[in-house]
């Protein structure tokens, strides 16, 4: 287990809360939707050419998230009971389509990236950006969300703002905080990872991890 951290750091009450057995690799585990109670099973794991996320909640929403070696969301699968939606990036910007049966219709948007209810995408949205400590930039982004799996262009502002490191039994545990900001209403919100895994974000708490996230 993780050596104990000061009582109110959020890695802390990560760390107590994570159960961890190592498969080097391939990180698998458990988050907790708070608000809905909802739990996530994930995998993920790095490939030839990128990353892949794979996420299956409680009620039955899937995530299928593929990036390429600059993070860019090749791929993305997102389903619900009849409704799904699948895209990527194309060119200069987003490309999907948003269907139940063999009803779709196809959409665009000059943006960066998905966000979804899935803490995947905040990994990939992350390492996209390749922010040092204390820089920060802006970015629109595609959020899908809800039971209709409705997609809305939203801004948001980046800045990583610390990277701490703690000692683990498989070695040193970078862990990078971030602030998260909606640009139209102005309200910040702090993520934190390590990683390939989201350890702390709003919203999502990680239960169980059964491998040490690998290093991005």
């Amino acid at each position: 287990m993780f050596p104990p951290l000061h009582p109110r750091s959020a890695t802390a009450r990560a760390q107590r809360r994570v159960r961890l057995r190592y498969r080097p690799g391939m990180p698998r585990g458990t988050y907790l939707h708070l608000d809905d109670d909802l739990e996530e099973r994930f995998q993920c794991a790095p490939g030839p050419g990128g990353w892949r996320y794979v996420g299956e909640r409680s009620d039955g929403l899937r995530t299928d998230l593929v990036v390429d070696a600059r993070w860019r969301q090749i791929r993305v699968e997102i389903r619900t009971g009849d409704l799904w939606l699948r895209g990527g990036f194309s060119g200069t910007g987003l490309a999907w389509v948003r269907g139940a049966d063999d009803d779709a219709a196809e959409h665009g948007e000059r943006a960066a990236g998905f966000l979804g209810d899935s803490p995947g995408f905040l990994v990939a949205v992350a390492r996209a950006l390749r922010l040092a400590d204390g820089q920060h930039t802006g970015l629109r982004l595609v959020h899908v969300g809800g039971p209709a799996l409705a997609a809305l262009t939203v801004g948001r502002s980046w800045r990583r703002a610390a990277t701490d490191e703690h000692a683990t039994d498989t070695g040193p545990l970078l862990v990078e905080r971030y602030e998260v900001t909606d640009r139209d209403t102005a309200e910040t919100h702090v993520v934190h990872l390590a990683g390939d895994v989201v350890l702390d974000a709003p919203g999502i708490e990680l239960t169980s991890l059964e491998s040490p996230p690998n290093r991005a």
